[in-house]
């Protein structure tokens, strides 16, 4: 008996690595100490010490379900970009930028072509937000899980300036609301569309016009990842009062999170355009329309708290980094929460 024979092959888990040092070396910033394959990732702080009172951020999270739709339409090299936006984007959310990032993927069989695939998305995630991919694992659990399945998560840390933070604690009646646009369902409510749709390769790729694409392309698009997008609005001279990112818990649960007590929020449904994926999943689940805003984004990645005087530039700057803003609403006096109307 040996350890390749109890389920876990060590020269897989050399080849996984050999595989992927091209795409984790794409990531890394002139920060990054060392190299691939040491214990713990080095990251130089020299650069920090320029800022006044600088404050760390991290974030941690995972893509919840939506791995199953990998297994089922054997496509893994996108699932890595959803990790990174899930840590990434909460980082943002508190005005800091993403330094750097692991992820750990256990799994039931190491197929190192297959790790390599996941982890160049990994990669391709960390680039899309400026963050070094500094280490990671892969862990074989023969035994705990099937063999081609996996689960992926992941963590970041980032820094800010204490006075760049985010806090919300400056929100007040009469700010202006900013959605900006997501890709679709993102990383979030993937058991409750797996109840809804038939979870089948014949059903994923069965193509609708409503959707412009597969159901699976649809349901598979990556998360949006909006680093570049705040540090764009930072780069134009607006300071961001408050900050959501519409994980799980949709409007609901996020939008509160941001404000101060004795404020609420106020969107309006009919200032954006609701993707044709959420429509789909409301008529074919007969999902009621509050449940729908109190599990998926509804097409907003983001919800942003800004003074009116600064929405035109918010606005601007938000299309220079390539995505689509929208006014959604403002925020008035009363118990702290969120009106949908």
């Amino acid at each position: 008996m040996d350890y390749k024979k109890s389920g876990v092959d060590i020269e897989a888990g050399y080849k996984s690595v050999e595989l992927m040092k091209d795409a984790v070396k794409s990531t890394f910033r002139p920060e990054v100490l060392g190299g691939i394959g040491g214990f713990s990732g080095a990251f130089s702080l020299a650069k920090i010490k320029e800022m006044e009172e600088p404050v760390l951020l991290s974030g941690t999270d995972g893509c919840g379900t939506k791995v199953k739709l990998a297994f089922i339409m054997d496509k893994h090299d996108t699932i890595g970009i959803d990790a990174v936006a899930m840590c990434v984007n909460d980082v943002v959310c508190a005005g800091g930028e993403p330094l750097f990032f692991l992820d750990y993927i256990a799994c039931g069989k190491n197929y190192p072509e297959k790790i390599a695939t996941i982890v160049g998305g990994v990669a391709e995630g960390c680039r899309q937000s400026e963050c070094a991919l500094i280490g990671g694992e892969t862990a074989e659990h023969p035994g705990l899980m099937p063999q081609d399945e996996y689960d992926l998560a992941g963590f970041a840390v980032g820094v800010v300036d204490k006075k760049d933070l985010i806090t919300g604690e400056n929100i007040k009646p009469g700010d202006t609301l900013i959605g900006i646009a997501s890709s679709g369902v993102h990383s979030n409510g993937f058991s409750l569309v797996r109840s809804v749709f038939t979870m089948t390769e014949e059903s994923l790729n069965t193509y609708y016009d409503s959707l412009g694409k597969t159901l699976g392309e649809a349901l598979l698009a990556p998360t949006k990842i909006y680093v570049k997008t705040m540090k764009e609005i930072k780069r134009a001279g607006v300071k961001v009062k408050g900050c959501s990112h519409i994980t799980g818990g949709g409007f609901y649960e996020n939008v509160p999170r941001m404000l101060p007590d004795g404020v609420r929020a106020v969107i309006k449904k009919d200032s954006y355009e609701v993707p044709p994926i959420f429509k789909m999943l409301a008529k074919d689940g007969n999902i009621e329309e509050h449940m729908m805003y109190n599990t998926f984004n509804m097409g907003l990645g983001l919800v942003l708290a800004i003074d009116p005087s600064d929405v035109d530039t918010v606005m601007e700057a938000v299309k220079k980094a390539g995505e689509t803003p929208y006014v959604i609403g403002n925020v008035e006096a009363g118990e702290k929460g969120v009106t949908l109307c």
